[in-house]
């Protein structure tokens, strides 16, 4: 089966922790501070490979896990950082927030890189926190911890022209004579599961790239029939090549085939409904009554549409209609699925977090968020000048401002992390 859409877990390397360290020399026994700085975890890269053509290794691996940075050492010496992992998909992949469901990045050409989660940054080492009254800082800072998030991986082929159509009205065989293409071809509906793609020559230095779109049914915007995984597919052609059965086989009308089909793209997405579209009656070479073509030629043109009638099986009319659907190519412009304009920067899709909250449980305020948990994991809380730096950080980040908004009094219990301590104003 055709594996179009994934979710996997990323987690970035997180940072290296800064070192405590002092300078011990020979002749210099009380040396200043020397502890190096944390490394930088590896970030994420998602990057094309155009010899990639589906997800299914994503089907058997979920999770992707970037290197940590290294802790410092001694001597000035910094960590090293972790390796970004570089993940490789197909061209035309959709990386989604899976919780937001926000676009992250469109990797729609050759080489593209983006990074999908970011590393953690390094802590600094208990050199930076020299000061001319704190001359042997006995603490450091803990590293960040990198981005984690599970996204959903979306591939939508990259092609030119779309073929669509109900079933077997003959675009396989279209694709098979127009291109080296070689999609399977039998005479019963849904033969053709997963979209094929070939390059249609015009002559030299000049082609496109056509889909052949598994057959459409009524219903496909509801995902009747695999609906949603097949139009999926025909969101970023430019043109499509509309084939309808004109030979009427098994009672169908070719216009009424026409509506549903429109119907159906224009349901499942609006702009779907406006793309230009060219008319390919199929089958002229089994049509025992010539008055149905120039019926349906007749409504077609009233309304707008370019009808070509053709036989894919003998040739005849192809040439004329991959001509015409070259020069229109010539005059539409790429599809842009979102505003680049919009695009996100990693991460900015997530909620707004607060640095810190303030709850009460019992007789106890607790004071918890992602910035507790990185001042604590800085200090040194047995060392006294790196209680007076955690005093002074708390008070300046305005935790006191917001205990005393819940109604704090002197001598009630704080709890920050694995910490309590009573309050003193």
């Amino acid at each position: 089966m055709f594996i179009d859409v994934a979710e996997v877990y990323l987690k970035a390397g997180d940072g290296g922790n800064g070192a405590v360290s002092f300078r011990r020399e020979k002749y210099i026994p009380s040396g200043g501070p020397d502890g190096g700085d944390g490394g930088d975890g590896g970030n994420i890269v998602f990057k094309v490979d155009m010899g990639l053509r589906t997800l299914v290794d994503f089907r058997y691996k979920k999770k992707y896990v970037a290197r940590n940075g290294e802790k410092g050492g001694g001597r000035n010496c910094s960590g090293r950082s972790g390796e970004d992992l570089v993940v490789r998909v197909p061209l035309g992949t959709l990386v989604k927030d899976r919780e937001t469901g926000r676009i992250i990045a469109d990797l729609s050409s050759e080489g593209q890189e983006e990074i999908i989660v970011r590393g953690g940054k390094g802590g600094w080492g208990n050199q930076h926190f020299a000061t001319p009254t704190r001359q042997a800082p006995n603490f450091a800072k803990s590293g960040t911890p990198g981005e984690e998030r599970w996204v959903v991986l979306e591939l939508k082929l990259l092609a030119d022209v779309g073929l669509i159509g109900f079933p077997n009205v003959g675009k396989s065989t279209l694709l098979s004579v127009v291109s080296a293409a070689r999609p399977k071809i039998a005479d019963y509906h849904f033969t053709t599961l997963t979209p094929n793609l070939g390059v249609v020559s015009v002559g030299e230095g000049a082609s496109f790239v056509m889909a052949d779109i598994p057959g459409l049914i009524e219903g496909a915007h509801r995902g009747t029939g695999l609906g949603h995984q097949f139009l999926r597919h025909i969101e970023r052609t430019r043109l499509l090549i509309h084939i309808v059965d004109i030979s009427e086989a098994d009672g169908r009308d070719a216009i009424n085939d026409v509506d549903v089909i429109n119907r159906e793209l224009e349901m499942y997405n609006a702009e779907l409904a406006k793309r230009p579209q060219i008319i390919a009656a199929n089958k002229v070479d089994a049509l025992a009554d010539a008055s149905r073509l120039e019926r349906f030629n007749s409504e077609m043109e009233r309304r707008g549409y370019r009808v070509f009638a053709i036989s894919a099986a003998t040739r005849k009319g192809v040439d004329e209609l991959i001509r015409y659907a070259y020069e229109r190519l010539k005059e539409i412009p790429p599809v842009v699925l979102f505003d680049p304009s919009h695009r996100e920067t990693v991460a900015e899709d997530r909620k707004e977090e607060p640095p810190f909250t303030v709850r009460k449980e019992d007789d106890v305020f607790i004071v918890e968020g992602p910035w507790v948990q990185k001042i604590l994991g800085s200090v040194n809380l047995d060392d006294y000048e790196s209680l007076q730096y955690f005093q002074r950080a708390v008070k300046n980040m305005g935790v006191i401002e917001e205990l005393e908004k819940n109604g704090i009094q002197e001598g009630d219990t704080v709890r920050m992390g694995e910490i309590e301590f009573d309050f003193i104003p």
